[in-house]
């Protein structure tokens, strides 16, 4: 009779899928999952036999058991000693009872913590039965030699699999684990590998490739160390298996030391390095069982070579915290923890002070609508004017806690994106200028989220600038890079050279201005490289024309290029320059700011503006207007920038503005800028400065300023 299953709609699916997943998640289902992983892990440790006849793993295994799991691996553990060990039969059955019995009484007790007590149940359950069944036997000194030796791995094993069971599997997620639990959970695995070795297939074993295949999985995707730990560990461990197995000891862990080496130059040839070592191994030992092993590895080298790519980048992504990643309990890690808390406290007090000042206005208005009729007018006006400029400095100062909580917000995520501090490398290089006797207060070479290295030298000036004319070229050397020419920052007496790898675009940048009073421009233009692989162009107009607009404008400017430069974003030091600008005189002082942030690596473009014209963008004989609207910097609290992104391609323009330029409209722009794809920056910038003089003749003329950058691809 064929039974036909009715097709489910959508909704009907999702139901289904709702209740299967409600079904893994119940408590029964856990609990069944558990039995049956815990009985046969028993099952299968109970028949691996050491130093010939001894076989204490099924017994550690149920002294460990937590949780009610101690009665199933005891069913596990007594079937399997049946099957496996039956001439000793009633002595492993009774001590499995020993071991359960004993695991119990530690649950009652609480005890679930602590390795010691499992380990003193499995010794004493092996001793306690191995010395009886040796007594009624009547068997020789050396046999009691066994027992103890037995008991003692008894001690070993229930150590390693009880740290194991008590890592939570959220740890194991988070790769919260340090290298003495790792060291345990690779040994649990090894003793469990071992005890399936038992089971082969014409000599050959499954699990010695399962075994050779971790090892490879490791070495490749994870970490070469824990490879080559792997490695030694299950080769010791499986050669006590007996028989012909000692030579996998030398053979597993010398040959995943000859992939480690070729692991850097893909899956091929670390496999074929291991396999070429186990086979002169396999060779040496001489043996039909060697064929067998080599058999194994050279399965196990093809399922790693065969296995799919997405399946491999799950793998790596799984084990990416571990690789080449500074550890969780590192300076630089509890540094931008220590940075992020000082920007939540910091956050805290900006907001603990708006409420102050909030009640002290209220309580000053109570106080004013009392005593107004006392008052006289001018008294009156006085007073509320006062209350007016405290009221302000209170909103400034609860403005700066704020910007001060963005700031460290800013370094805390630079920091958390450097992935790795290189200190092999920054010794070299300290050991290097040693010898050329110049001695840094500090070198740091980082790596971050992208693979990129920066190398950052803090010393004087002098030292620094020698740095950077002479030994750039040994610098790149040593961190295997190239580096572009080093960005020199000073502060005080002390400067950093920051060296960044060499990015895969230049730019072009040509710019032009005009004063519509005096000497003096009102708009400050500024290009700066911030040492990160980014190039910011920055223009800011100050308000009005000549002395106190160039004033405005180089503070809006300087202030902004000086935070960028240190590496705060753009967002926080924009709250600074608006700060600044608002307590800098009586008088409204204000600023607009066009900036754009190029990425020399990838050639994405970030477009900040605050109260600025639109800029444009050209690519081929395409003009492509960036408007945004937005408030400049001095006149309100809390002022953001308005943003959006691009990504320009080679030979592609940006071009930006000051309102000067648009002043007088900007339909003659799009059309003035076609036919600009093969011209200089430089004559860009000329051109339009030119042609917005030509309009806006006649006119109430203002300072005008143009950036043109041209982004071009470097062939090197």
């Amino acid at each position: 009779m064929k039974i036909t299953l009715p097709n489910l709609k959508g909704a009907q699916k999702k139901d289904v899928k709702k209740r299967i997943s409600e079904n893994i998640k119940s408590e029964k289902f856990r609990f069944a999952l558990g039995a049956i992983i815990y009985f046969l892990t028993a099952l299968a440790l109970s028949q691996s036999t050491v130093l010939a006849t001894a076989a204490p793993f099924g017994v550690a295994f149920t002294a460990v058991s937590k949780k009610h799991n101690y009665i199933f691996s005891a069913l596990g553990a007594t079937l399997g000693y049946l099957l496996f060990c039956p001439e000793h039969f009633a002595r492993y059955a009774l001590a499995v009872l020993i071991a359960a019995l004993g695991a119990m009484a530690g649950e009652l007790a609480g005890a679930r913590r602590s390795a010691v007590l499992p380990c003193f149940i499995s010794f004493i359950a092996l001793i306690a039965t191995g010395i009886a069944e040796n007594a009624r036997l009547g068997v020789f000194l050396a046999d009691y030699a066994i027992t103890l030796g037995e008991g003692i791995l008894g001690i070993g094993g229930a150590y390693f699999f009880s740290k194991t069971l008590a890592l939570s599997p959220k740890r194991i997620k988070l790769r919260a684990i340090g290298t003495a639990e790792s060291a345990c959970i690779i040994i649990s695995f090894s003793i469990l590998l071992m005890s399936l070795t038992g089971l082969s297939v014409g000599g050959i074993s499954p699990a010695r490739i399962i075994a050779v295949l971790a090892i490879l999985i490791t070495l490749f995707y994870a970490d070469e160390k824990a490879g080559v730990l792997l490695a030694l560990c299950l080769g010791f461990v499986i050669s006590f298996s007996g028989g012909d197995t000692l030579y996998l000891s030398g053979a597993y862990g010398f040959s995943a030391l000859a992939a480690a080496l070729f692991c850097t130059l893909g899956a091929f040839p670390a496999a074929a390095a291991f396999l070429l070592s186990d086979t002169l191994f396999c060779l040496a030992a001489g043996s039909t069982f060697a064929l067998y092993t080599a058999a194994e590895a050279l399965t196990a080298a093809i399922v790693f070579l065969l296995l799919p790519k997405a399946l491999g980048e799950k793998i790596e992504a799984a084990v990416k915290g571990r690789r080449d990643s500074t550890p969780d309990g590192s300076l630089r890690k509890s540094l931008v923890v220590r940075l992020r808390f000082a920007a939540g406290a910091m956050n805290y007090i900006s907001e603990s002070v708006n409420e102050v000042r909030e009640k002290i206005s209220d309580i000053n208005a109570r106080k004013m609508a009392e005593n107004a009729a006392r008052l006289s007018s001018d008294e009156y006006i006085t007073q509320e004017i006062i209350n007016e400029k405290t009221n302000d400095i209170r909103r400034v100062a609860a403005d700066q806690f704020y910007c001060v909580s963005g700031m460290l917000s800013d370094l805390a995520k630079e920091f958390d994106e450097a992935q790795k501090f290189d200190a092999a490398a920054a010794g070299q290089i300290r050991s290097f200028l040693g010898d050329a006797e110049i001695y840094p207060k500090n070198i740091s070479v980082i790596e971050d989220c992208f693979g990129r290295f920066r190398v950052e030298i803090l010393a004087n000036q002098r030292e620094v600038s020698i740095i950077d004319l002479k030994y750039k070229d040994d610098i790149s050397r040593i961190c295997a890079r190239y580096f572009e020419k080093g960005k020199i920052t000073q502060f005080g007496s002390q400067s950093i050279v920051a060296f960044s790898e060499k990015p895969c675009y230049s730019l072009e940048i040509g710019f032009a201005q005009h004063s519509a009073e005096g000497r003096l421009c009102g708009d400050t233009v500024k290009a700066v490289n911030d040492g990160r692989g980014k190039s910011i162009l920055i223009i800011s107009d100050g308000m009005g024309r000549g002395g106190r607009a160039a004033l405005d404008g180089a503070m809006g400017a300087g202030l902004l290029s000086k935070l960028l430069s240190a590496g705060f974003g753009f967002d926080s030091a924009l709250k600074v320059v608006n700060s600044a600008l608002l307590v800098k005189s009586n008088e409204e002082s204000l600023a607009t700011l066009d900036c754009a942030s190029i990425d020399m690596y990838t050639g994405r473009v970030d477009i900040y503006k605050a109260g600025a014209p639109a800029s444009y963008i050209i690519k081929g004989n395409r003009v492509t207007k960036c408007e945004l609207a937005s408030m400049p910097a001095g006149i309100l609290r809390g002022i953001e920038f308005a943003k959006r992104t691009a990504v320009l391609a080679d030979g592609d323009i940006i071009i930006l503005l000051s309102d000067g330029i648009t002043e007088t409209g900007t339909a003659w722009l799009s059309a003035f800028m076609t036919g600009f794809e093969n011209m200089p920056a430089q004559d860009i910038a000329d051109n339009i400065l030119k042609e917005a003089l030509k309009v806006a003749r006649g006119t109430k003329e203002d300072d005008m300023s143009v950036i043109a950058a041209r982004l071009n691809k470097k062939y090197e």
